[in-house]
């Protein structure tokens, strides 16, 4: 049962029964009770957190992630499903993590839970739970950018750093839990939810569209491309884009601008 990595309500609808199939809430418990797709396991998104200091929204350890995926019952041969209710970030950052320990057969919902609802399709509202499975996290590195890799690449002609925070955010404007604002030297700036069709469409906008308007500001599949945030939620959300738009060299700044601007020897843009 391959579905694409980005997956249509209606295509997802086709599959529901299928025994491979593992489709994982990231919404909140509250709007999980409330309502969720049939057969949906709930997952707390703080545990695609490492949640230690001094940086806790770093990527878990191999030892949690291990925890974290037996818990859910994740097997090699699982078609994993994922959506939330913060317009993708989080369903984003649980693809890049499913990627990191090497699974790849997993999908993000287009539009999220509005999609499968306006196209009326049924709903739920007992909890259900996962048959648990031995899983050993293996992490991939190459997907993770940390702050040595960073000063390491800067100025390279081959490197786009994509920043997914908004424009007060990236000008400096506006800082959010750091002692200083600003840029990462060379960054581009394209907002996550300028990948989103309008505020009330949460589906991803065309493809063709998408891959002209970042390649304007210099993030194209030519390059390395990592991508960041404040704390790699939003970048989250740009990291399945990137994919989706068949981006070969990808990586993540898990650290992001809670690390980067909290750090008085990094150098930074206005």
């Amino acid at each position: 049962m391959p579905l694409p990595l980005v997956v249509e309500a209606d295509q997802l609808a086709r599959h529901l029964d299928h025994p491979d199939l593992l489709i994982l809430d990231l919404s909140s418990a509250e709007h999980y009770r409330q309502d969720h797709i049939p057969g949906a396991i709930h997952v707390d998104s703080a545990r695609l957190l490492c949640g230690q200091p001094p940086v806790a929204n770093k990527l878990p350890s191999a030892a949690q992630l291990s925890t974290l995926f037996s818990e859910l019952g994740l097997r090699a041969d699982s078609q994993v499903v994922v959506y939330d209710d913060q317009r993708g970030p989080l369903a984003g950052r649980m693809i890049w993590t499913l990627h990191c320990v090497g699974h790849r057969r997993c999908s993000f919902l287009n539009g999220q839970l509005g999609a499968w609802c306006n196209a009326g399709l049924p709903l739920e509202q007992q909890p259900n739970s996962a048959s648990a499975t031995p899983f050993e996290a293996r992490i991939d590195h190459d997907l993770v950018a940390d702050m040595d890799y960073i000063l390491a690449r800067l100025g390279s002609t081959d490197l786009a750093i994509w920043d997914a925070r908004s424009a007060e955010e990236f000008r400096g404007e506006k800082v959010v839990n750091a002692m200083k604002g600003g840029h990462i030297p060379g960054a581009a700036h394209f907002e996550w939810t300028d990948t989103l069709l309008s505020p009330g469409d949460d589906r991803l906008r065309p493809a063709e569209t998408l891959r002209a308007e970042l390649a304007a500001r210099g993030i194209s599949a030519d390059k390395e491309v990592i991508t960041h945030c404040q704390t790699h939620r939003r970048s989250g959300l740009t990291y399945l884009v990137a994919c989706h738009l068949g981006f070969p060299r990808l990586r993540c700044y898990d650290g992001s601008w809670f690390e980067w601007g909290n750090q008085p020897e990094t150098p930074v843009e206005r």
